[in-house]
């Protein structure tokens, strides 16, 4: 079992940056792959990253590539989601999720783990 545990949302003006942190807890961390995902209200969930359990590879969506990077620190068990340049579109509930799965799994099915959600609003 992992517990996950997001921290650091809130609102932000269009343009503005926001760095979220996702805390883990129980079975071995760094034997996860993690992603970011998130959901817009009356919308889906979606995908926004994933990194590899070693941090050596990272996969973006690319409604955020060249704004978002994850990154991870297994010695603290700790996921990180630094957002800069956001938009009013970046508004949702971002959730961090660990997956099992080799590589970077980037479907929501593909993760055994969730964290129960921060919300990031972002202002016009």
């Amino acid at each position: 079992q992992v517990q996950l545990v997001e921290s650091g949302g809130g609102l932000v003006q269009s343009g503005g940056s926001l760095r979220l942190s996702c805390a883990a807890s129980g079975r071995t961390f760094s034997n996860y792959a993690m992603g970011w995902f998130r959901q817009a209200p009356g919308k889906e969930r979606e995908f926004v990253t994933a990194i590899a359990w070693s941090s050596n590879s990272t996969y973006y969506a690319a409604s955020v590539k060249g704004r978002f990077t994850i990154s991870r620190d297994n010695a603290k068990n700790t996921l990180y989601l630094q957002m800069n340049s956001l938009k009013p579109e970046d508004t949702a509930v971002y959730s961090c999720a660990a997956s099992r799965w080799g590589g970077l799994p980037i479907r929501a099915p593909q993760y055994e783990y969730w964290g129960q959600g921060a919300q990031v609003t972002i202002s016009s």
